[in-house]
């Protein structure tokens, strides 16, 4: 595509796409293949001049080779960003913004005060008429101060003065509708669904496909740990579902053959044929967007607080306003309390500054599903970390398969991998991307694979029983044994690598030591927890002593705990709990799912199971430990900027009314600056934490 260069300093180039005007759709499309780039940190598309500016650390020539390869019809852009953008929702309120206050000063300059004092009386009803409403269900809340505050003005020919507070009131009201809708439609977006490759099953054979190629009527495998990628009714089998993404239940839900499941739903037991009756994924867009706006877990108990204190609040303001006229029986004095209220302020401020948290968290990859994790967050003073995935890479390797019968080493490899493709765990995909990168093809010749979870796996292969997983579950639950001829080999193996054993008919036929790194950030997030605040640190894996005491030092780990269960991970963070702890726990496996539901606050890292992504309450998508950090800071801000903003708005609102019984302030400059000073802290509100931080 033709593109100018405007401006370019090394690193960073702004262009000019030469196209008369660019609409919103474009404008996604140009930003989604930028951004998908190889090499490009950052792009921003303007739709209103055409322009976009990419930071990049990829070669200049890359990057001008792939905007001149550029075509909007080229690109495929995924439904969850096309239909559900939020740039012509920014747009439209930036818009409201404007032409609200153009219209309110427009008035003062090109009407004549007669038909201004016309159109706010005929404005003020509907404030009125809400106050009224509120008063009829024997409520005294914000509205109804609103609502005399605005009534007096009028009545008292001050048409100005109402005009005020309805114009501040009116941009208040935008900037938190804004504010919550995009922060609610970021939210629901990221945890939209996301699925690429599902089991077709076709003639009694389960076949690997894209999802993009299922159509309506087909049937698909759904396992253990797997999220639901289609809505449709199940055909074969029966499961316990975890529908909490879509309903808010926090207990799985029975399902069999004749029932209807949803698409993002997850498998917690059980295994289901499903035939797929609604392809699109804006139904659960919206349902996750109706969900998130009722439920009460999306706020914080700040947020609650606040809007309770505002509500609580109205009654005294509204005493107030009856005393100092019975005092002085000025009503000027009267009316300086009553345009001057603590509720509006507090009503407004604490939830956009809830929301602009979220959506800056969502900006660094962190997806917070309610106002009340980040306020856990910043009050935790424990943290659990589950081993494998987090603490170490999310992507392990296998370094060596040891085999303990007749068969080649790439033969078991193969037959492992045929196994572990069927579920989503690091320790798993370990497996298949070493068959992979061998080109080792294989058969689906074994009958239905069993999963037991945190255990291993069991299926059976032309008549022949074939278990793998851990020690624990090979040797012991299922007593299989070793050839003694090969017990030296055995006891020889290294113990620096995690072991996978795999069974044939009881008898051991190969080891695969599979190594997973340390993150090389780990040492040092660690670290950075302890200087915010978090007391106590703990590790919990299923690795043996050996290797779970090596990585724990390593990490600067003081505490930790080997070969548990995923009941002990969850027992122990419920103990922690009822001892008054408030605990985060990080995890990324089936395994780590009932101890996620358990904390206060559950924090899934995204590269794991789904089932780990849905239960938990964020979700951390960057490949990064240092985003755990980030969100810390962040949460321990947000509770500094709500604290503050209650310091500001009970001392600039206490001030105000001071000045205005004694005189110093007429009412009408008392509710243009309490409605300026509201307006300006949820201005400051909606600004990044961290940036103002830094």
């Amino acid at each position: 595509m033709r593109f100018q260069i405007k401006h370019e300093i090394e690193g960073r180039l702004r262009v000019h796409m030469m196209q008369n005007r660019m609409t919103f759709a474009e404008a996604d499309t140009l930003q989604y293949y930028l951004e998908g780039l190889p090499g490009v940190a950052h792009a921003k598309v303007y739709e209103k001049t055409c322009d976009a500016v990419v930071t990049y650390t990829a070669e200049r020539a890359d990057i001008i080779t792939a905007l001149k390869q550029f075509c909007y019809d080229r690109v495929e852009l995924p439904t969850a960003i096309s239909g559900h953008s939020s740039r012509e929702m920014n747009a439209e309120y930036q818009s409201r913004l404007v032409g609200q206050t153009l219209i309110h000063f427009g008035k003062k300059l090109f009407l004549p005060y007669p038909v201004r004092a016309a159109i706010t009386a005929v404005k003020s009803v509907k404030y009125l008429y809400q106050g009224a409403h509120c008063l009829l269900q024997r409520k005294i809340e914000v509205s109804v101060l609103d609502a005399v505050a605005i009534g007096v003005s009028v009545f008292r020919g001050e048409m100005n003065t109402a005009a005020s507070v309805m114009y501040l009131l009116g941009i208040g009201e935008t900037l938190e509708e804004w504010t919550h809708k995009k922060s609610v439609d970021d939210l629901a977006r990221s945890m939209s669904l996301n699925v690429s490759k599902v089991w077709l099953l076709q003639d009694g054979q389960e076949i690997l496909v894209s999802a993009k190629e299922v159509a309506l009527g087909d049937s698909v495998v759904v396992r253990m740990g797997n999220v639901i990628p289609f809505d449709g009714v199940i055909r074969q089998g029966e499961a316990m579902v975890n529908q909490a993404s879509m309903t808010g239940e926090s207990l799985p839900v029975r399902k069999e053959v004749g029932t209807y499941v949803y698409a993002g739903t997850v498998v917690e037991e059980g295994e289901i044929v499903l035939q797929v009756r609604e392809m699109s994924g804006s139904t659960r867009f919206e349902k996750i967007v109706t969900m998130i706006e009722d439920s009460e877990k999306l706020k914080s108990t700040v947020e609650s607080r606040a809007e309770h204190l505002a509500d609580r609040l109205v009654p005294y303001t509204l005493l107030g306003t009856g005393l100092i006229y019975a005092l002085t029986r000025n009503v000027t004095k009267a009316l300086a309390v009553l345009m001057v209220d603590f509720s509006c302020a507090l009503k407004l401020s604490m939830p956009i500054s809830v929301l602009s948290a979220i959506r800056e968290a969502g900006s660094y990859h962190i997806t917070v599903k309610g106002g009340k994790y980040l306020e856990a967050v910043a009050e935790a003073n424990t943290i659990v970390f589950d081993k494998t995935g987090t603490l170490t890479k999310a992507k392990p390797a296998v370094r060596r398969v040891y085999t303990f019968c007749d068969k080649e080493e790439d033969e078991l490899l193969c037959l492992a991998a045929c196994l572990e493709e069927h579920f989503p765990h690091s320790m798993a995909k370990a497996v298949v991307s070493a068959a992979a990168e061998k080109g080792l093809e294989h058969e689906e010749t074994h009958s239905k694979v069993e999963y037991i979870v945190a255990h291993g796996i069991a299926s059976s292969v032309e008549g022949q029983k074939v278990v793998i997983g851990s020690y624990h579950f090979v040797f012991e639950d299922e007593a299989c044994t070793i050839d003694p001829a090969e017990q030296e080999k055995f006891d020889a193996l290294p113990k620096e690598y995690s072991h996978l054993y795999l069974a044939i008919d009881g008898r051991l036929a190969a080891v695969i030591c599979i190594e997973d790194p340390l993150r090389a950030e780990a040492a040092e997030v660690i670290s950075n927890l302890r200087a915010l605040g978090l007391k106590r640190i703990v590790m919990m894996t299923g690795d043996n002593e050996h290797t779970a005491a090596a990585i724990a030092k390593k990490v600067g780990i003081e505490e930790y705990f080997s070969e548990v269960l995923p009941e002990d991970k969850a027992e122990f963070v419920r103990k922690e709990t009822e001892k008054g702890n408030k605990v985060i726990m990080i995890g990324d496996g089936i395994n780590d799912s009932p101890a996620l539901s358990a904390a206060n606050v559950g924090i899934a890292i995204s590269d794991g199971a789904e089932i780990a992504r849905e239960i938990a309450d964020i979700t951390i998508a960057a490949d990064d430990l240092h985003e755990l950090v980030k969100l810390k800071r962040l949460s321990n801000l947000l509770m500094k900027r709500i604290h503050r903003n209650y310091r500001a708005i009970v001392g600039i609102n206490a001030g105000l009314i001071a000045f205005g019984v004694a005189g110093v302030f007429m009412p009408a400059t008392s509710a243009l600056l309490h409605n300026i000073s509201t307006l300006v802290i949820s201005l400051q509100d909606m600004r990044n934490l961290l940036d103002d931080a830094e």
